[in-house]
């Protein structure tokens, strides 16, 4: 390997590992700071703006196993029509799980949804090594972890409780601030690989070496969540 590839793959592994040390750097600067900020307003404003605040943190920085899915997604093709399609098939599908799952509709154990998590980033880190296109069949994948992802989503909403009477609100406001999140991570890894994404070393030299460190994450996970 050329010293300019291997100080590619380094700096490639360094930024993804460095998303492990993000929820700790959340936690030393509370989001109570930010949500103190927006108290004594209406309380209809209050609530939405509060529950955005915590879905965007759901994603940056607090939830690493959705950025690494989303960046899965982003690492087969950094191009927005197919990004398009992805990230929308998996909005659709949290949200339609997340919904049903505060309201009681549905109800399925941690224990089971977050392996399951875990797995979704593993099958899609491998995809990215196997295929060089986007098959119209992981729309389908895509949709069907959206709806597991949605699950997750809800324990943290669970825990947090909805202020009454603004259950719905609140909803939507939560799912707005996790589609912030993720438009985020979209744009921040756009950002990083926009001079070269159209290099002939990009798939080589970016997909593969991030899409297996992000699978041995997820399989890490994996492996501890189904022993916990």
């Amino acid at each position: 390997m050329s010293s300019c590839k291997a100080h590619k793959v380094i700096l490639i592994s360094l930024g993804i590992l460095s998303l492990c040390g993000l929820p700790s750097i959340a936690y030393a600067h509370p989001l109570d700071d930010i949500l103190n900020s927006i108290s004594g307003l209406d309380q209809s404003i209050e609530s939405f703006l509060r529950f955005t605040v915590i879905g965007y943190a759901h994603i940056l920085p607090l939830g690493l196993d959705h950025i690494l899915f989303v960046l899965g997604l982003f690492l087969l093709s950094p191009r927005l029509k197919p990004l398009f399609w992805q990230v929308t098939a998996f909005t659709l599908a949290h949200s339609v799980t997340l919904a049903m799952t505060i309201f009681g509709l549905i109800s399925v154990s941690p224990s089971i949804v977050e392996p399951i998590i875990a797995l979704s980033i593993i099958f899609i880190a491998v995809e990215n090594i196997l295929t060089t296109n986007l098959k119209p069949w992981r729309i389908l994948v895509v949709f069907l972890f959206g709806l597991i992802h949605g699950m997750g989503f809800a324990g943290v909403l669970a825990e947090i409780g909805l202020p009454e009477g603004q259950q719905v609100l609140a909803l939507i406001a939560f799912n707005i601030g996790v589609e912030l999140g993720q438009i985020s991570v979209i744009l921040l890894a756009l950002g990083a690989v926009w001079f070269f994404r159209d290099a002939s070393w990009y798939r080589t030299r970016v997909t593969n070496p991030a899409s297996i460190l992000i699978g041995l994450v997820g399989l890490m996970w994996f492996l501890e969540r189904v022993t916990a």
